[in-house]
């Protein structure tokens, strides 16, 4: 019967609409994870690049380790002139800048937080060959003289201030070359390129123990005073407690064994806090500097 059928069908229908539906859920992925803010960590070139890196990315990969909030990503610069560009641009976030640097750095949005301890070896040194004749300053009068670079703190500016308070006229009486590194600098002399070279104490001890050739043939005729050693600096826009957990990283290193093996590499005994103030020194000597020799900021 044709009607039935057609009632049955309603029934089922009518049935169907009583029925509750199913609540449709809403759907959820996993939830994002926030993404960790990378601050470039520069270091200044006290060597080459390739030297920076085996010295230095131990201490970026500890850093790395110990810091949850945060990644560190380790820069050297192919020489003075273009760290300089990138540290007073704020390129990095990070950094470890010579005395001068660190100085000329406040002026473009850092603050010091800490620094390299064992000032006693920030100090120039000259070197020059055992058989090269120079006993005296005098002896360097139209000699070329090598030096990393016209901003280089320890092996540039202390050598060439200490020559001018000793009699000599450091631009009419030398031929001075900037040939880009401490090793270059060095290197020059060794190869009778240069009459003498200026560096300062860690790269001629690092270099004179492994190459013993360089020790037997080069000798320090000439040391300067010292000042503060190499600074740490922050931008002023990384959190306070990201730099703070930097800081007390660094410090700590001397205490413990890896951290002592990190700074050997260096050859380094400890990072040590320090502050804008403990810069004066350097303001003073670079005052005094550019008063009598000429801007630091000017190639020669």
């Amino acid at each position: 019967m044709p009607g039935l059928g057609l009632c049955l069908w309603l029934l089922a229908a009518l049935a169907g609409c009583n029925q509750e539906a199913e609540p449709t859920l809403p759907q959820y992925g996993e939830a994002p994870v926030p993404e960790q803010p990378v601050y470039r960590f520069g270091i200044h070139p006290l060597h080459n690049p390739a030297r920076l890196h085996e010295i230095f990315s131990p201490l970026i990969d500890y850093l790395n380790r110990h810091v949850d909030a945060a990644e560190f990503r380790f820069e050297a610069s192919r020489n003075y002139a273009a760290y300089d560009d990138k540290l007073f641009a704020g390129e990095f976030a990070f950094s470890l800048p010579n005395p001068y640097q660190t100085v000329e750095s406040l002026k473009h949005g850092y603050r010091v937080f800490g620094k390299m301890g064992d000032d006693e070896d920030f100090r120039g040194i000259i070197l020059v060959r055992r058989d090269s004749g120079i006993d005296e300053f005098s002896d360097l009068r139209g000699k070329i003289v090598a030096y990393p670079a016209p901003s280089a703190l320890a092996a540039t500016m202390l050598p060439q201030h200490f020559l001018h308070s000793h009699g000599i006229d450091v631009f009419h009486e030398l031929d001075n070359r900037y040939v880009g590194s401490q090793e270059s600098a060095i290197m020059n002399v060794y190869l009778g390129e240069a009459a003498a070279g200026a560096s300062w104490i860690p790269p001629w001890r690092t270099l004179s123990r492994e190459r013993p050739e360089l020790a037997a043939a080069l000798e320090v005729r000439w040391q300067t005073d010292n000042l503060p050693n190499n600074g740490l600096v922050v931008r002023e826009d990384v959190p306070p407690a990201i730099a703070d957990e930097v800081g007390a990283l660094l410090f700590d290193l001397h205490n413990h064994e890896e951290g002592r093996a990190i700074l050997a590499r260096m050859a380094l005994s400890r990072f040590e806090p320090a502050d804008n103030e403990t810069y004066r020194p350097v303001r003073e000597f670079i005052e005094r500097f550019t008063r009598e020799l000429r801007d630091p900021r000017e190639a020669r």
